[in-house]
C-alpha cells in the first residue's frame, strides 16, 4: 500500500483524480470499458469534481457502482449518498450504466443480493474510497467483518459513525441518522484491481494514525487496505498530522516497508 501526503486538500484531490483518470483510461484501452466503485461524502467532493473534469474519458464506457447507502433514507434527502453520487458524478459525466443502492426499498437485504450479483459478475477496475472518523471503509464500522464474502451487506452503524454525519451537517441531530445501512463488504472492496482512498481533513487524523501505524485489525477497518497490492491512500497535512514524523513528510511512502504489520 502506498501512502501519499500533500500540502492541502486541493492538491490531494487533483493528484488523486489524475491517478483515477489514468486507471479508467487504462481499463477502457485494454478491455473497451471500465468498472468503477465510487464513494460519496463531504470529503470526496473536490476529488470527484476534479475527476469529472478529466479529459479524454469516454464516460459512456464506464460502469459505476455505489459503495454504500443508508437504509430508510429517500433519495431526496440531502444526506442520501445516491443523491450525492447522481449530482457529483453521474449527471456531470453523463454515465448511463450505473447501479444505485435503493436504501428505502421494502427489502434492503434483497437489494444487497440483487446488486451484489451484478457487482460480482466481473472484476472492478478501480474503487474510490474515503475513510471515516472511526476508521471505517464504506459503512464497515468497527469491529468490521473481514471474512464475509457477500458483495453487499446490511450493517448496523455505530454511534461514532452516526455522529460524524451530524458533524457534516447532513442531519440536525443523531436521532435523525439511520441506524442501519447497505454497504459493500470489506472482502468485496479488496477484490478491486486498484484502490484509491481520498482522506483529507484534520478530523480524520486519529483514524489515519490508528489504521496505518497500528495493527491490522477489524477494530481499525481501513487498516486492511495495507494488505492490498495496489492501494493508494491520499492524505493532506491535516489528516496526516498525527502520523510519525517520517510519514508526515510530503511525498510517497510504501507502508509495507515503513510500518510493521
Amino acid at each position: 500500500m502506498l501512502l501519499k501526503v500533500f500540502p492541502d486538500k486541493s492538491s490531494l484531490s487533483q493528484a488523486a483524480a489524475e491517478q483515477a483518470a489514468k486507471a479508467i483510461l487504462r481499463a477502457i484501452e485494454v478491455r473497451g470499458r471500465a468498472r468503477i466503485v465510487a464513494a460519496t461524502a463531504a470529503s470526496q467532493n473536490e476529488f470527484l469534481d476534479a475527476l469529472t473534469r478529466a479529459s479524454g474519458i469516454e464516460w459512456s464506457k464506464v460502469e459505476a457502482f455505489h459503495l454504500d447507502e443508508y437504509i430508510g433514507l429517500p433519495v431526496t434527502h440531502p444526506g442520501s449518498f445516491r443523491k450525492m453520487l447522481l449530482e457529483q458524478l453521474i449527471q456531470k459525466t453523463g454515465i448511463t450504466n450505473y447501479h444505485l443502492l435503493d436504501g428505502d426499498a421494502d427489502d434492503p437485504a434483497a437489494v444487497a443480493r440483487s446488486l451484489g450479483k451484478q457487482l460480482a459478475s466481473e472484476p472492478v477496475d478501480v474503487a474510490f474510497l474515503g475513510i471515516g472518523e472511526n476508521g471505517h471503509i464504506a459503512f464497515n464500522d468497527p469491529p468490521a467483518d473481514f471474512e464475509i464474502e457477500d458483495p453487499y451487506i446490511v450493517v448496523n452503524l455505530d454511534e461514532a459513525c452516526r455522529r460524524q454525519q451530524v458533524g457534516e451537517a447532513w442531519f440536525a441531530d443523531i436521532s435523525q441518522v439511520p441506524k442501519q445501512a447497505l454497504s459493500m463488504s470489506v472482502r468485496q472492496i479488496l477484490k478491486a484491481k486498484e484502490i484509491l482512498a481520498v482522506v483529507p481533513d484534520k478530523r480524520k487524523a486519529g483514524a489515519v494514525k490508528t489504521c496505518f501505524e497500528g495493527k491490522i485489525s477489524p477494530m481499525a477497518p481501513s487498516s486492511i487496505l495495507r494488505t492490498h497490492p495496489n492501494a493508494t491512500v491520499y492524505l493532506d497535512r491535516n489528516s496526516a498530522s498525527m502520523l510519525s514524523p517520517a510519514l508526515q513528510e510530503l511525498g510517497e511512502h510504501d507502508l509495507a516497508a515503513a510500518v510493521s504489520r
